[in-house]
């Protein structure tokens, strides 16, 4: 019954207008939306997706999309792109949005090590990294989205002041980030914390929970964020 509904899923999806997809390991540029045509938006997704001039933000492993439905609704002069591999948890979040009528919203179906394959220098103001896995082996430490690795990504398409964050529960995972982050000579670390909802919230989007997060808060964890600005 599983399979069957993420195979719905899987359909359903692509005949979504906000779903944008390319699941290749290779730099073709070309996107695949609803309409099955090749779009090459790489550079183009401010006036040729979103029809504005408005910042992006992009939430990476974005699961369900709690967050970047919830950020369009609370920044509606802001435009976000929820990017992750797995289409029936893509489902859900481009669902809601389409039921919101959100036009600040959209969904990228593809692997994050690919993201400036899809995103010019300087194109993406912020990213969110939201309760990624945490891939706690030191063998698989260049997996993890907050790695000198990713961050690399990261500046191919961040302009300077642009803010990368991450929204964690696992205590390796963040005191990893921090040490990361820290180190980084072109970053400078504006906040950290690793126990969030124990004090007032630094800023309003940290109110948003996702469904992992209520997992873990009701499991009795603590909840880590951490902002860094890049200087480039």
């Amino acid at each position: 019954m599983g399979r069957k509904n993420k195979l719905k899923k899987f359909a359903a999806i692509r005949d979504y207008p906000n779903v944008i997809e390319n699941l290749h390991a290779s730099t073709e540029e070309a996107l695949t939306s609803s309409e099955r045509d090749p779009h090459r938006l790489k550079g183009k997704w401010r006036s040729a997706y979103f029809h504005n001039d408005h910042p992006i933000t992009l939430e990476l492993a974005c699961g369900k999309g709690e967050y970047t439905v919830q950020l369009a609704q609370q920044y509606p002069h802001r435009n976000f792109i929820g990017v992750d591999i797995k289409g029936a948890r893509i489902w859900r979040g481009a669902t809601e949005a389409l039921e919101l009528a959100l036009p600040n919203v959209a969904f990228l179906r593809t692997r994050i090590e690919l993201l400036d394959h899809f995103f010019s220098p300087g194109e993406v103001n912020e990213i969110w990294i939201t309760f990624p896995d945490p891939f706690l082996r030191n063998s698989q430490a260049q997996k993890r989205l907050s790695s000198d690795r990713f961050l690399d990504i990261y500046r191919r398409i961040l302009p300077p002041g642009a803010r990368i964050q991450i929204k964690t529960d696992d205590p390796d995972l963040y005191a990893f980030s921090v040490d990361t982050w820290t180190k980084a000579p072109d970053l400078e670390v504006i906040y950290s914390d690793d126990d969030i909802y124990g004090k007032p919230l630094p800023i309003p989007e940290l109110a948003i929970k996702t469904f992992y997060e209520r997992m873990h808060l009701k499991a009795q964890k603590t909840i880590k964020y951490l902002a860094a600005i890049y200087q480039g």
